[in-house]
């Protein structure tokens, strides 16, 4: 399998780094979702062969996007807004622009970890396998006490 050309964690800190500064002029529910995304995207990291992991978080930086947007618009300060505030909703701003092309990208390492295309997150084919059997499993399951009888071992009555 290819590695991509921008490796996940790199994607997860640089926004973890904008969001931070970010925090700065828009706290509350701007933190909680963005926060909450890099922890997907951490899960994303942790589970390499899962799809459920990065859809999860494909799904979800596509989401903060939107949310972004209505924070940033709803909660701009329009006055007075020292340099430590500018800067803060500039990176922000960077990182919701920066936040389509994030989506591109862990596109990518989702089809390279198996995935179909995505109608919307969660939509695709899931190739993961449990070691769990359903129950309408075709195959039969072993006696374990026929096993214990033809080992020459009797069964005592009570």
């Amino acid at each position: 399998m290819d590695q991509p050309a921008v490796n996940l964690k790199v994607i997860i800190l640089v926004h973890w780094v904008l969001t931070t500064w970010g925090c700065l002029v828009f706290g509350g529910p701007y933190a909680w979702a963005n926060f909450t995304v890099l922890a997907v995207g951490v899960w994303a990291v942790a589970q390499r062969d899962s799809l459920d992991a990065i859809s999860m978080f494909l799904g979800s930086l596509m989401l903060t996007i939107l949310l972004d947007i209505i924070h940033i618009s709803i909660f701009y300060p329009r006055v007075g807004l020292l340099d430590t505030g500018r800067f803060g909703a500039g990176m922000a701003i960077l990182s919701l622009l920066l936040k389509p092309f994030s989506c591109f990208l862990v596109y990518q390492m989702y089809l390279q970890r198996g995935g179909g295309i995505l109608i919307y997150p969660g939509s695709g084919p899931s190739h993961e396998r449990s070691a769990y059997q359903t129950i309408d499993s075709p195959e039969v399951p072993t006696d374990f006490y026929a096993g214990v009888e033809g080992k020459g071992h009797t069964s005592q009555g009570y």
